[in-house]
This record gives structure tokens, C-alpha cells and sequence, in this order.
């Protein structure tokens, strides 16, 4: 290592730091279109070692020596809140670990993969439902950090519904756990004379003083992980928990070393009822009529999509479409745990398809369930492998609307990147009207790069005119923070920005995300071309 500092924070860790340039130039992109190179490496081998670092940095910035710390799973973040120019904290080299296993609940460290941990469950007849796309190669801190929620989501919930308790180090070091209190218990902790005290007081009293303000400026959405979640901290009993401001944070407010969550039943047997539409009007008013059968999922392809895989990978679609494209494809799953229940619930889709799509299939066998799953699934991936210039960039690919406004949400996306001239390809959560967009853009021409934030900025008033979000499951980042403000109003992002302040005053955790960012500081970042090295493994052997 080249920086005495860092030689100095070494001797005191167990975990390794390094600065090497190969090194730094990997961890210096993840999935977004950013390019942030951090100053170097750590991977801690355990709590002590987080903490240890927080403590040597948050020093070495009261000395006028500020370096920021972005924490980091596999890097699969879209937003850019998994790049950063200071130390680059990696997790999943060491802190890997499922720590117990309980009836209904599990413990594990922020590292540990999610397919990994899914698997271990399932074996066990549980699973973790708010699971996103990215299963395989994400990490359980990345979806806490992000509020990860994906296809089960419109039954089962977000990620955040499911956290029972978080361990956190905060900006002094310290180490504290967060979970739902009671009112006795909010006291108790208030009364503390240490960093943990002053949060709960500073942000209690932040929430009971302008609960108007945080009530009328919440999208009335599903799901949402757009700034902090403020609304969700204090219960109506007077109950209070913190998890929920530190998930969905993005690695803003503190480092998450230990998450336990709660699991659910898994039934393997599901079935699977596909509509193919040839009108929106009549598949979002299917779309409203499934969600209230409860579905497991429901989700949506249009054909913008469908074309692109068809010209690029004609054998995932083999045999699944009609013969006539369809403008869009709707997938309900049921997954009940009573057979019967699941067969009556079934038939009742059978019977909304048959009236509102033109055609629909039903399907029970596992392997053909996959087969037609493709017609999603398969979705991200075969838009990542367009050749040329132009790539199918992730800038405002997670917008979501109140479910009732889906065929406007459609509609009104479609008038705006035809305004802007781009080629698009369209898929996501229908019953929660949250939405995937990833058009093709050049990012080495100043002209399609012009395109991203003129188009981000018109996409947010966009959602917001609908009373929607601009992230249901992604997070910030660096893409949306700029824009934060004009989604929630002046007042109400104000108090985000205090919220950042009471947790970390020096600006020590992630900088630059979430709140307090600029378009300029967007722009300043992006990269040159858009690739998806980063997912191939680059961590120590253990």
C-alpha cells in the first residue's frame, strides 16, 4: 500500500485493505452507469473490523481528513450506491455467513448470498419471499440497503416488511441494535447519554413534529424505497423502529453487520395462468381484477420487449407466443398453500383472462412454468447483451404508480420516450404498477447522454403527477438523488437531509447518494460505455 494512513488502519484490522490499481478499477463500477473509483479496498473480516475502520476514518475526518466509506455487496446496484471515491467496504469476501436458523426467522450477515441463503431455506420448507431479479448473484445487505422487493412482492411484501432486527455501526463507531420498540422501551433508549440516545430523541421528535408533512407527501403506492422511509418509523401504539429508516439507506446513515429476518412457508406447487392482450385498456383492467384474487405474482412484458428478444435470442421465445405478437403479456401466479384454494383462485383467472385477453394458457407443470417464466426472467439479461454503442441503460428503470393508474403509467411512459426519440423495451411488477425501463442510449454522445437526465427529470414529474414514486425497489442512488426534491417537495426532503445529518453529521457513510446531490455530480460520474464486468467474482479466497 502506497498511503501511510491506510498502512495504519491495516495493523489494526484482520480483514485486508488494498489500493492496488487493478483492484480499484473493478470496485470502481457496479450495475449502474457510473464510474466512481474508490481511493481502496476493504474486506472486514468481521463487526470489529467495521467498526474499527469507522472509528480511524470518522477521526481522520475531524482532523480535516475526510474519507467516505461505501458499503458493498456484488455490486448488482443500478443506481450507483455501490460506488464511491472513498473506501470500498466489500462483505461478501468474509462476512458470508448464515448465523442461525430459527423455527421461523433467520440471522445472517450482510454478505451472505441471497440464492445461497434461499436454497438453505427452502430445504427447510421456508423461504424469503421479497427476493429481487438478481437473486443469484446479490447479497442479503445489498437487498436491506435498497429495500429489495422483486415478482412475490405484490403478495408478500418488501424486503423491510420481513426485517425483524438489524446490528448497526454508527458514525462514532458504536455498535447498536434496531428493532420495533414499544413506547416504554422508546424512553428507555432516549435516555441514553451516548450517539444512540441523541438519534432516537433527535428523530422522534423530527417524525411527532412535522407528521403532517410526512403523511401528506408519501406516494400512495405498494411498495417505495425513494428517499428515507420516514412514515414507516413510529407505529400508531407509539411503538418505534429505526430498521426501518436503515432499510432502503443505501449505506447512508450506517453500516449493517448482522440482519435477521423473518421466513415464510415455501409451497413448490404453484400454478400459472398467462394472458396474452392486445390492448392496454384491458389488461390493466385484468391486471385489477387479478390482484384481487391475491395472486403470488403478477407480472408484465410488452412487446417492445418480446421484438428485442425475438431479434436477439428468437430460441427463449420459441413456442411461447401466439402467432400475432401481443402488446403486452401478463403472468399470475397462486401459489396457496391449500390445493383446493389454489384451483379455485386459479379458475377464477382462467375465467378474467378469457374475458379480457385474446388468448391465455394455464399451467401447472413445473417445467413448463419455467419454460414460460422466460418470458420475464429472461427479460434483463437478453437487454444486456445488445451489441453496438447504444445499451440498455438503467436511469429510470424502477418508477411505480398506484395500482389503479397502471394503463396511464403505460401510456404516458410511452408518449415520453417517443418524444425523446428512443428505443425502448418495457417489463415489471403489474399488480404493483412498478414499472422496468431501460432505453438504448449511447453513453459517449453528449446528445444521448443530454437524454438521460432530460428524461429523468420528466419521468419523476411524470410519477409524481400520478402520486407515484421514482423507485419501488432500487433505491437513490446517484441516479434519482438529484431529483429527490421535486418528487416529495421542498419541506419534506428537508427533513431526509436531517435525517442524514442526525445519523452522520460528517458526511462519512456513502456521501453523495441519496440526499444532498447534484445533476452536475450525476453527470460528472458517468461512464463512457456500459458493461456488467463487475458481476464476475473479485474477492480474496477465504
Amino acid at each position: 500500500m502506497k498511503k501511510a494512513y491506510l498502512k495504519d488502519l491495516q495493523a489494526q484490522l484482520l480483514g485486508s485493505i488494498t489500493d492496488s490499481q487493478d483492484v480499484r478499477d473493478y470496485f470502481a463500477t457496479d450495475g449502474s452507469i457510473f464510474r466512481l473509483e474508490p481511493e481502496a479496498v476493504m474486506y472486514p473480516q468481521n463487526t470489529a473490523d467495521v467498526r474499527k475502520a469507522v472509528t480511524f476514518l470518522a477521526a481522520r475526518a475531524e482532523a480535516g481528513k475526510p474519507l467516505g466509506i461505501v458499503a458493498r455487496g456484488k455490486g448488482t446496484d443500478q443506481g450507483g450506491a455501490a460506488v464511491g471515491e472513498g473506501l470500498q467496504m466489500v462483505f461478501p469476501a468474509h462476512m458470508n455467513k448464515m448465523l442461525n436458523l430459527g423455527k421461523d426467522s433467520v440471522t445472517v450477515q450482510p454478505g451472505i448470498l441471497y440464492q445461497s441463503l434461499q436454497q438453505t431455506l427452502r430445504s427447510h420448507g421456508r423461504f424469503l419471499p421479497p427476493y429481487p431479479a438478481s437473486i443469484d448473484y446479490s447479497t442479503l445487505g445489498g437487498a436491506v440497503a435498497n429495500n429489495a422487493a422483486g415478482e412475490k412482492s405484490v403478495k408478500y411484501g418488501t424486503t423491510r416488511d420481513f426485517v425483524r432486527s438489524l446490528k448497526v455501526v454508527l458514525v462514532d463507531g458504536s455498535l447498536i441494535e434496531t428493532r420495533r420498540l414499544s413506547a416504554r422501551e422508546l424512553n428507555r433508549r432516549k435516555g441514553q447519554a451516548n450517539l444512540e440516545g441523541e438519534i432516537y430523541r433527535r428523530i422522534d421528535s423530527l417524525i411527532l413534529d412535522h407528521e403532517d408533512i410526512i403523511a401528506a407527501h408519501q406516494p400512495k403506492t405498494t411498495k417505495n424505497t425513494a428517499g428515507y422511509a420516514l412514515g414507516r418509523v413510529r407505529g400508531r401504539d407509539g411503538s418505534f423502529d429505526l430498521s426501518q429508516l436503515i432499510v432502503g439507506s443505501q449505506g447512508t446513515l450506517g453500516l449493517v453487520t448482522e440482519i435477521t429476518l423473518r421466513t415464510v412457508p415455501w409451497n413448490p406447487r404453484a400454478t400459472l395462468v398467462v394472458g396474452f392482450f392486445d390492448d392496454l385498456r384491458r389488461a390493466a383492467e385484468a391486471v385489477g381484477k387479478l390482484r384481487g384474487l391475491g395472486p403470488s405474482a403478477l407480472e408484465l412484458v410488452d412487446h417492445h420487449l418480446l421484438e428485442f428478444v425475438r431479434r436477439h435470442r428468437p430460441q427463449e421465445l420459441e413456442g411461447l407466443l401466439p402467432e400475432t405478437m401481443p402488446k403486452l403479456v401478463l403472468l399470475a401466479e397462486f401459489d396457496n398453500a391449500s390445493q383446493f384454494g389454489q384451483m379455485v383462485q386459479t379458475r377464477r383467472a382462467q375465467r378474467i383472462m378469457a374475458k379480457y385477453a385474446t388468448s391465455h394458457r394455464l399451467c401447472a407443470d413445473p417445467i413448463e412454468q419455467a419454460s414460460l417464466w422466460k418470458l420475464r426472467r429472461s427479460a434483463a439479461a437478453v437487454m444486456s447483451l445488445q451489441n453496438g454503442a447504444k445499451k440498455a441503460l438503467p436511469f429510470i428503470e424502477d418508477g411505480i404508480v398506484p395500482p389503479a393508474k397502471l394503463q396511464q403509467f403505460l401510456e404516458r411512459t410511452y408518449k415520453l420516450l417517443e418524444k425523446h426519440e428512443v428505443d425502448i423495451a418495457i417489463w415489471g411488477h403489474a399488480g404493483d404498477a412498478n414499472l422496468h425501463l431501460q432505453p438504448l442510449l449511447d453513453l459517449g454522445k453528449k446528445r444521448d447522454v443530454d437524454k438521460i437526465f432530460a428524461l429523468t427529470r420528466e419521468f419523476t414529474h411524470l410519477v409524481a403527477d400520478l402520486g407515484g414514486s421514482t423507485s419501488g425497489e432500487h433505491g437513490d442512488g446517484l441516479i434519482r438523488a438529484p431529483y429527490l426534491k421535486d418528487l416529495y417537495g421542498a419541506e419534506l426532503y428537508e427533513l431526509m437531509c436531517q435525517v442524514k445529518d442526525i445519523f452522520d453529521p460528517q458526511g462519512l457513510f456513502n456521501p453523495g447518494k441519496k440526499v444532498n446531490v447534484t445533476e452536475e455530480q450525476a453527470r460528472a460520474a458517468l461512464r463512457d460505455e456500459y458493461h456488467l464486468a463487475h458481476l464476475y467474482d473479485h474477492l480474496p479466497h477465504t
